[in-house]
């Protein structure tokens, strides 16, 4: 999964300042607790700019050399008049030999503050958990917009350019779309993007949907776990033990969780469920506090070697049970401290472990 966020538009200048991207959450990261790895530093200090095609032909061409087959680019069309963040995705349209793959994954919600206590990050692609309390400011930033047929097509006809590029994942002739949240609107407006895309030359679309209360998919659609919010965020050991830590008061609301316990539910869950059709999420780490300070999520001992030897186990299953994808957090997830990309600490090691269990 890739993150198309790290370069200047009008509306960030607006919301937190001129030139805000996650960089500058990123920089200004304090370590929280003894032992907590923040700020993350990209080795060689490249806190690059995806508005310019040198930095996403070079992060393509990393990604290939350690075996990833492509990019899912997050999309964030809120409305006929707002789609933004789109720079790197258009950068690679527009230069065929940048060779990656690359499909998209559509967040589709409204951006809402969440009244973060870290300045430039009070918002969420997210429901506001907090919503007792109250702040200066609107409260929605940019409205989501599903619409109906017209905006559909309107939405469809921007992306078809993107379709009929030879890099666009694709199975059985079916431009993939990832969504990550549901809706029973939303399998209409797949389901008629089908027959637009079919008036294109296209066998249809292959609609993806994150695992959040979907129900009655067709044999042309598919379900995946976003991790590690899946397995993460819901075990019941984690929940009691961040509640009592809060009441003690001994990290206000910074909520922490294991690597390993983590991992171990993914690949239980991966083992019970052998549908094809459902594909497996993965993740390299996760330190969400660039973003969030106290009120953030933080995943303990992470290492490459444990990644490597779950990345492992995940793989095997997905091959024995013919799932022909997993979706990985993240690439460059920066933010929430989930990226593939080489830092200060542990340089190459994540992609070399990854790279590893790709050529067993």
């Amino acid at each position: 999964m890739y993150l198309p966020q790290y370069h200047s538009i009008p509306e960030n200048d607006e919301f937190w300042g001129k030139d805000f991207t996650d960089w500058i959450s990123v920089k200004n990261s304090k370590p929280l607790f003894m032992g907590h790895n923040q700020p993350r530093v990209p080795l060689s200090g490249n806190y690059y700019d995806l508005s310019k095609i040198e930095n996403v032909a070079a992060q393509a061409k990393l990604a290939k050399e350690y075996g990833i087959y492509g990019f899912g680019i997050y999309h964030y069309w809120f409305n006929n008049d707002k789609n933004l963040l789109t720079k790197p995705a258009e950068i690679i349209r527009d230069n065929k030999g940048i060779d990656i793959n690359f499909f998209f994954a559509w967040d589709n919600i409204s951006w809402k503050r969440s009244w973060s206590n870290v300045k430039g990050n009070d918002w969420a692609p997210l429901n506001d958990e907090n919503k007792k309390k109250t702040n200066k400011g609107p409260q929605i930033l940019i409205e989501h917009i599903l619409g109906t047929e017209k905006d559909w097509e309107n939405h469809f006809n921007y992306l078809l350019p993107y379709f009929t590029d030879s890099r666009y994942i694709k199975i059985d002739g079916k431009p993939v779309f990832v969504v990550y949240h549901f809706s029973d609107k939303i399998v209409e407006m797949g389901r008629y993007w089908s027959l637009l895309a079919q008036k294109h030359g296209f066998d249809g679309i292959t609609m993806v949907y994150r695992d959040d209360k979907v129900h009655n998919i067709s044999n042309s659609e598919y379900i995946f776990t976003y991790e590690p919010t899946t397995s993460g965020w819901g075990g019941l050991f984690d929940k009691v033990l961040n509640r009592i830590k809060h009441y003690l008061s001994l990290d206000n609301n910074l909520k922490t969780y294991e690597y390993d316990q983590i991992w171990k539910k993914i690949i239980r869950n991966a083992k019970k469920d052998k549908s094809p059709q459902h594909w497996s999420g993965a993740f390299v780490a996760y330190d969400d506090t660039p973003r969030r300070g106290e009120k953030g999520k933080v995943v303990l001992n992470s290492t490459p070697e444990k990644f490597r030897n779950y990345m492992n186990e995940l793989l095997s299953i997905s091959q024995k049970y013919g799932k022909e994808y997993i979706l990985l957090t993240a690439w460059n997830e920066w933010g929430e401290g989930a990226y593939l990309e080489p830092d200060t600490i542990t340089k190459y090691q994540y992609l070399q472990a990854l790279k590893d269990v790709l050529n067993k």
